[in-house]
């Protein structure tokens, strides 16, 4: 009985100890400590970090340029990787031309293996945008290559691991590349879309009277525009010479002037409710300006909510983007995006065939999950009743 009633002692004590650590605790390390303890919301957070290291690190993951055009491998399939003495390596493969179907088939001739090889020279890059290099994660051994009969050279052996599109072109380099512009439109849209909503949005609560009733028309004449027709003047309105880096900073704008329009409201909605608690009239009334109040006051207790919003719309812009791109108002060739990837598997007969082109559409769809799942999470992590 001791021990029972020593044991209900020691559980209240932790108990009273949990209380005063948390006690202890800024909001922001309360708002961590619920975050952490979402499961979800956690995987979430480390794939999609995980997807922007790959993104980061692309030049040196992928083993061939992403642009690299190669006639003699035209639509091959994943290769197959075996673990020959212990040692992974590919067969090497030819291509025959199937007369009945008119179309190229590809025959591997496993009498010879080509080990893989790790840490590699290959193609030159710029690693993370800065530095020059042409080290790659792996690559294939080219001893004892068989001789191309047409142009008396060493037919190169290469390794597919997602498989090559209609131009022999390398898919897991595409995908990667194409993460690049993804990812980061979404990023960099919501941005800039966070930011205008944020600062209109409490400008629009605060003042209120005319200022209030300019930026709502504007934000209503702005939400009445259809986007699909939008996009297309805008895509008529680029050049097709363009450069990839300007058409990307464009659309990326575009998106953002289009997107700010509901955290503009709802950070007005919130603004609206706080300019009127005692803690605001009483900076008031101390002399603090304007500027000191919003700043102070307004938008750090606006910005949980900010926040939440914001992570919800970068999947949003993500999609947008992949759509606008497989739609062809978006980004171009020789650009390289997820939805300019998908625009190669527009065919139902394509698909069944070469099923591989469709693992952009996978890696979109992870994406937008786990945007969700970090978005639930932040919501109940900076929900103050949770």
């Amino acid at each position: 009985m001791a021990s029972t009633a020593g044991v209900a002692q020691d559980l209240r004590q932790a108990a009273k100890d949990k209380k005063k650590d948390v006690g202890q605790m800024s909001q922001w390390q309360l708002m961590a400590r619920r975050f952490m303890q979402n499961k979800l919301s956690v995987l979430g957070l480390l794939i999609l970090l995980g997807l922007y290291v790959l993104a980061a690190f692309s030049g040196f993951l992928a083993p061939y340029q992403f642009n690299e055009l190669d006639s003699n491998n035209v639509f091959t399939s994943p290769t197959g990787i075996s673990f020959a003495g212990g040692r992974p390596s590919v067969c090497g493969q030819s291509q025959v031309l199937n007369e009945e179907l008119l179309e190229y088939e590809y025959v591997e001739d496993c009498s010879k293996r080509y080990p893989i090889q790790f840490f590699v020279r290959g193609f030159e890059y710029k690693l993370l945008g800065l530095f020059p290099t042409n080290w790659h994660l792996f690559g294939v051994s080219q001893a004892g290559a068989p001789v191309d009969e047409a142009t008396g050279k060493p037919q190169e052996i290469k390794l597919f691991l997602f498989g090559a599109d209609n131009q022999g072109r390398d898919m897991l380099a595409q995908i990667l590349q194409g993460a690049r512009v993804s990812l980061t439109v979404g990023l960099i849209g919501v941005g800039i879309a966070t930011i205008l909503g944020s600062v209109l949005g409490t400008a629009s609560g605060y003042f209120g009277g005319f200022i209030d009733n300019v930026m709502q028309r504007t934000i209503e004449l702005i939400s009445s525009i259809p986007q699909i027709p939008l996009w297309a003047a805008l895509a008529a309105a680029l050049p097709r010479e363009m450069s990839v880096v300007r058409r990307y900073i464009l659309i990326t704008v575009v998106l953002s002037l289009v997107a700010w329009t509901g955290l503009a409201r709802q950070v007005r909605g919130k603004v609206m409710g706080y300019r009127s608690l005692d803690y605001a009239n009483a900076t008031r009334a101390a002399g603090g300006s304007h500027t000191r109040i919003i700043l102070t006051h307004m938008l750090p207790n606006a910005v949980s909510h900010i926040v939440v919003v914001a992570a919800l719309a970068i999947p949003g812009a993500i999609l947008a983007e992949t759509a606008l791109s497989f739609l062809g108002l978006g980004m171009l060739r020789p650009a390289v995006s997820w939805g300019v990837l998908l625009r190669d598997a527009q065919s139902v007969q394509v698909v069944m065939d070469y099923p591989w082109l469709m693992i952009p559409a996978v890696l979109v769809i992870i994406t937008l999950t786990c945007y969700q799942f970090l978005g639930d999470g932040l919501r109940d992590a900076v929900d103050p009743y949770s």
